[in-house]
């Protein structure tokens, strides 16, 4: 491999208009981070990221595809989560960094293809938060009767107090994330045991039919078919059944803080996958085989909670809304910090400003990083409020939240495009775990993630959604162009990139 470099500045040219800045040892010094998760810590962090979706959201597929339609889309958004976790659970110890998708994009596709990726997860991750606080705000609004008004200092004050609490330390961070993930899936476990009695799959979850104009209607009796909409209900209801599993792939983000990545990544990984996959079905089986039924399910904003308020009755509702919260604060919790450790990864190698990675002198966290992501979020909302007025929720619930699937569904493709070119291109990289699935597995992803894309652009507001993700990536790719690529930094995930390079340009000599 070819370079300059430049003594006076300290700054190397890798060529192709790509030029890195060598920084002395106080620079990480003050980015250092501190390790702490083993196995059931990471496997806390990726459950307790996607568990919301466990308690609200899925139950909307149900109006697109019926009962029958929305179990097939689980199928096929379980086996994309497979295939996307064992080819990170692959990457991720063979590049132990916190960069995660950015880190194995870098390696396996350049500057470009690395901040490309890191910008469309950070796009996921800062507003995914966003949309959580939001429902988790209006659950605290109907508890305990606050104005509409006060939303905002709901908002605020569940910001202020998560990120103070990933800022604290690490430690207390995943004791926290344990202690949520662990009552999140009580909850739910609660919910599932008592709904066994009173479970009627017949009467209840094919309480479907499809109207005149295709959209779905209550039948009474139930005793419908398991696919009113046909197969093609079932391939709309898979951006749905994506919020069953959506952000377990942040679990790379914790690398540098877990005790042995090499090891106990995949097994975090894999143990998360297989918990999410089993309370998936679950919940998707009882939530619509109870009294409440599938229709109804279909149309409400707390379909767990329903669920409750149908088995308990409606006297205890403000304590079973409070139970119910529990699996938002444990995703907004996780996600918080996994936003946290992504803008930090990519300042650090400067493709974000260098001040965004320093982390605190005694607690090893990266604050500045956790509380700008904080501040992103919070703006969003009020922006959001402003904007659309008494329509915020179904800008939330319209955009925003569609935001988030589109760029996640962007995100795995380029994560897996990266797996198969690191195979290709590297294949002497030392791999302390292997995908059982290969090659096919990552291809797998890389299409079903193609096809959730596809029907997401045939909903006008998923249209939308995907507009206004791709005018954040422009302007994030044009700033790169002009400014970004001359001022990146080896970093851990830099350097490992630029050896291994190096070693394939010897090799051809």
């Amino acid at each position: 491999m070819k370079y300059i470099i430049k003594p006076k500045t300290k700054r190397i040219d890798m060529g192709k208009g790509v030029k890195y800045k060598k920084m002395d040892k106080s620079y990480f010094e003050s980015r250092e981070l501190k390790r702490h998760a083993g196995v059931w810590s990471l496997w806390a962090l990726g459950v307790g990221a996607v568990i919301s979706g466990h308690f609200s959201g899925w139950n909307l597929g149900l109006a697109s595809g019926g009962w029958g339609g929305m179990f097939v889309a689980t199928c096929i958004v379980a086996i994309m989560y497979v295939g996307l976790t064992q080819s990170v659970a692959e990457m991720s110890p063979a590049l132990p960094h916190t960069g995660g998708a950015y880190s194995f994009a870098r390696s396996a596709m350049g500057p470009w293809g690395g901040f490309f990726t890191g910008l469309v997860e950070n796009l996921e991750f800062i507003l995914t938060p966003a949309v959580i606080v939001f429902f988790l705000s209006n659950y605290m609004q109907g508890i305990f009767e606050t104005a509409p008004e006060m939303l905002p200092f709901w908002w605020f004050g569940f910001y202020t107090i998560f990120t103070l609490l990933n800022i604290v330390g690490v430690e207390l961070s995943f004791r926290f994330t344990v202690a949520l993930t662990l009552l999140a899936l009580g909850c739910l476990g609660i919910f599932w045991l008592s709904s066994i009695g009173s479970a009627d799959f017949m009467t209840y979850a094919l309480d479907i039919k499809a109207g005149p104009d295709g959209s779905a209607q209550h039948l009474d009796g139930g005793g419908g078919s398991l696919f009113p909409m046909g197969w093609e209900g079932a391939l709309k209801a898979m951006p749905f059944a994506v919020w069953l599993f959506l952000a377990i792939e942040q679990l790379p983000l914790a690398a540098e803080e877990s005790v042995d990545p090499k090891k106990d990544m995949p097994k975090g990984l894999t143990y998360g996958i297989i918990t999410l996959i089993i309370s998936a079905f679950l919940i998707l089986w009882l939530n619509a085989s109870i009294p409440l039924g599938s229709y109804a399910l279909s149309q409400s904003g707390e379909p767990l909670l329903d669920g409750f308020k149908v088995l308990y009755g409606d006297n205890i509702a403000k304590l079973l809304a409070l139970v119910a919260s529990i699996g938002l604060l444990a995703s907004f919790h996780t996600i918080i910090f996994a936003f946290g450790r992504q803008i930090y990864s990519l300042s650090r190698a400067g493709y974000f400003p260098v001040l965004l990675s320093l982390t605190h002198s005694k607690r090893k966290t990266p604050y500045t990083a956790l509380i700008l992501g904080s501040l992103i979020g919070f703006t969003v909302l009020m922006v959001t409020k402003f904007l659309a007025g008494n329509e915020s929720e179904v800008f939330v619930g319209g955009a925003l939240l569609n935001i988030a699937v589109f760029s996640a569904m962007l995100s795995y493709i380029l994560q897996c495009g990266s797996f198969l070119l690191l195979r290709k291109d590297k294949p002497d990289l030392e791999r302390p775990y292997v995908s059982p699935f290969g090659k096919f597995g990552a291809w797998t992803t890389i299409f079903l993630a193609s096809i959730i894309i596809y029907f997401q652009l045939q909903d006008q507001s998923y249209r939308t959604a995907v507009f206004i993700s791709i005018g954040y990536l422009i302007i994030g790719l044009v700033y790169f162009g002009l400014k970004g690529r001359h001022r990146l930094i080896l970093s851990p995930e830099e350097e490992f990139a630029l050896e291994h390079e190096a070693k394939k340009e010897l090799a051809k000599n």
